[in-house]
């Protein structure tokens, strides 16, 4: 993947951004003129799943397919995920909406020739429709949005990594652990996280972090927190494509049916993909690829 993503990362510019209150997220800006192409007229965000990061594969692979289109490629970091551990103090959690709405403004701020597109993928799908809902509040100007298997209720996600496949379930909170290592390498005064470190399911140590770090109560009421179920999308009017697959193991595709829906956003729910899969088999951009570039260049 690094060498079919060649381009893209050769044209990559690391970008720490300013996003309001002092918090700071790192990106990696990859502009069309530093490959010797033509000025780019459009902006593809992306951003990544949970314990992902923009040098996820599959950022990458669809990072390189939109910079092939002529699309200049932002991938942003969520706080604490990629190598942005010692940028801000605060501990991530996932109801850090005000800093990625930071974030797109001085995107949009830094590229104001540039019309902008966001697409992101679980967590970060999650993410994108919070920002979406907010966008115009905000004064951030979106073409369109993609949410590719995007985090609906968190409670019912929980549920499913806690119940489903164990490896899949160790591989996370494995994939935590080491951030958390990073986070107190990074701010040795700040933490001591040996008490969550020895916790071994995602349930308790969600629990441990919101209610120690996060500031709050109950682990519910954080969980409810950044839900994207019941009206929270009636307010989006950027124009906004939801894909989800039935046979996703973390997402319960009934959810999708708990969610409001504004006459600015679609959903296509396929028979099979998996949770961020959708490969469909031999070389070329994937299937949802080709999804995310219809929808961006729809009109």
């Amino acid at each position: 993947m690094q060498r079919r993503s060649r381009a893209v990362l050769e044209a990559s510019q690391d970008l720490v951004l300013d996003c309001g209150d002092g918090v700071r997220l790192l990106a990696h800006h990859s502009i069309q003129e530093r490959a010797g192409r033509p000025a780019a007229k459009r902006l593809a965000v992306l951003l990544h799943g949970w314990e992902g990061s923009a040098q996820s594969l599959y950022v990458l692979s669809l990072g390189q397919f939109l910079f092939d289109q002529g699309f200049d490629v932002l991938r942003l970091n969520l706080r604490d995920h990629g190598e942005s551990h010692h940028l801000n103090e605060g501990i991530f959690h996932s109801c850090r909406i005000a800093e990625v709405v930071g974030a797109m403004r001085r995107i949009q701020s830094l590229n104001p020739d540039r019309g902008l597109n966001l697409a992101g993928f679980s967590l970060g799908g999650n993410f994108s429709l919070r920002v979406g809902v907010r966008a115009r509040d905000a004064g951030i100007e979106i073409e369109r949005l993609v949410a590719v298997c995007p985090v609906l209720d968190p409670e019912h996600t929980l549920v499913r990594l806690e119940a489903g496949w164990m490896l899949y379930r160790r591989y996370f909170v494995w994939k935590w652990r080491r951030s958390l290592r990073q986070k107190q390498v990074a701010w040795p005064r700040t933490y001591d996280l040996g008490e969550v470190l020895r916790l071994d399911n995602l349930t308790d140590m969600t629990e441990h972090l919101v209610r120690v770090y996060g500031g709050y109560p109950s682990l519910p009421q954080y969980l409810r927190g950044y839900a994207v179920t019941g009206d929270v999308l009636e307010p989006l009017v950027v124009r906004t494509n939801i894909i989800s697959a039935a046979d996703d193991p973390i997402i319960p595709a009934a959810d999708l049916q708990r969610l409001a829906r504004p006459g600015a956003l679609e959903i296509t729910l396929t028979r099979f993909g998996g949770h961020c899969g959708f490969h469909s088999g031999g070389r070329g951009p994937t299937w949802i690829e080709r999804q995310v570039l219809a929808a961006f260049n729809s009109r």
